[in-house]
């Protein structure tokens, strides 16, 4: 056929697509990658000691024992990659509780979590006398795993499964005792209720390898767990008898899940106390860029999040040196406005 007579597209006819949307998600997550190196990079630099950056970029690849060297290898390194393992286990929690719930709402004191992880560290201060981080973070882990434990098996009392709505309701209550206990202690005891207080606002300082190791194989399961659980969460999302005939087991799916964000929760809260809204808004513009499908919900969340919680630090660590403002508290003066504003603009993006 010669050109002349070859055939021409309708009026009106779409062009087809050079790159396919898998493309299009490939390269935004890349380009996420490359935000989040350079905010690792920032975090490293940045303080509230004036460092330049030529002497941090040199003293980065090359330990010389100066003073300068000494607060970024020691100090401001395993703070920023905390920050990372932190911020990516709370988007990872919050992206896979809003698709096991099917609440959009959902984050990771929903399920008692973030509750139970706090009653580990009131029990170590008041109860055992623990002074250190890394001694309570121990009790936190320990404290979010019973709970976690609890919760579902209360939601799975009586009739019936442990549906999203039970576990809902089953986390509030669980949530309810556990602050009145807490309560109840710290009162009894100060000097434990400073302490408290110091870890509760959520921060990353003087949080360095001590704490970072022992966290750090709890976050990488857990998050591995995660990502091999996106396919039956998408045949989930069609429903449970649709699901089941695509083959996910909604009961295994759920269990496994719930066992991941515990881990996640569990080790992130341990580490850094509870750290609100990246858990609950990151999910939503992963969603709002790359619609439902959690097989790229949960990695644009694991990238997104540690971008947050990271550039948060930052902004904490240089709005009033030489002192610094909790990462949670930037957190929420930051996140909750934008995602108020988030919510405004249009509705939520479908779980």
């Amino acid at each position: 056929m010669s050109l002349a007579t070859a055939p021409t597209a309708p009026p009106g006819a779409v062009a087809p697509q050079r790159k396919p949307p898998h493309a299009l998600r490939a390269a935004g997550l890349l380009v996420a990658v490359g935000a989040l190196l350079a905010t690792v990079l920032l975090s490293v630099w940045l303080g509230s000691k004036d460092i330049g950056f030529a002497a941090t970029w040199d003293v980065l690849w090359h330990h010389d024992g100066s003073d300068d060297a000494l607060i970024i290898h020691s100090y401001r390194i395993p703070r920023t990659l905390l920050g990372v393992l932190v911020g990516a286990a709370l988007g990872v929690a919050g992206a896979l509780m809003q698709a096991i719930t099917r609440n959009p709402l959902a984050e990771p004191g929903l399920l008692g979590i973030n509750m139970g992880a706090s009653t580990g560290v009131v029990l170590a201060l008041v109860l055992v006398g623990v002074p250190s981080v890394l001694g309570y973070v121990w009790f936190a882990f320990l404290g979010a795993a019973l709970a976690s434990v609890a919760v579902y098996v209360l939601g799975a009392t009586g009739r019936g499964v442990a549906t999203p709505e039970r576990l809902v309701l089953a986390g509030a209550a669980f949530t309810a005792v556990l602050y009145a206990v807490n309560s109840g202690l710290l009162l009894t005891d100060p000097e434990a209720l400073d302490e408290y207080r110091f870890w509760n606002v959520g921060s990353l300082a003087g949080r360095y390898y001590s704490v970072l190791l022992p966290v750090l194989p709890f976050i990488a399961a857990g998050l591995l767990l995660a990502l091999l659980l996106t396919r039956s969460l998408n045949a989930l999302a069609m429903g449970e008898d649709v699901g089941r005939a695509l083959g996910a087991h909604p009961t295994r799916t759920r269990v496994l899940g719930a066992i991941a964000i515990t881990l996640l929760c569990g080790a992130a809260t341990a580490a850094a106390g509870p750290i609100a809204f990246v858990g609950l808004a990151v999910p939503h513009v992963a969603r709002l860029l790359v619609g439902p499908d959690q097989r790229w919900v949960l990695p644009y969340s694991l990238v997104l999040s540690p971008i947050l919680l990271v550039g948060a630090d930052i902004l904490g660590r240089v709005v009033d040196p030489p002192g610094e403002v909790q990462v949670g508290i930037v957190t929420a003066v930051v996140g909750v406005p934008v995602f108020i504003a988030l919510c405004r603009r249009r509705k939520l993006a479908t779980l």
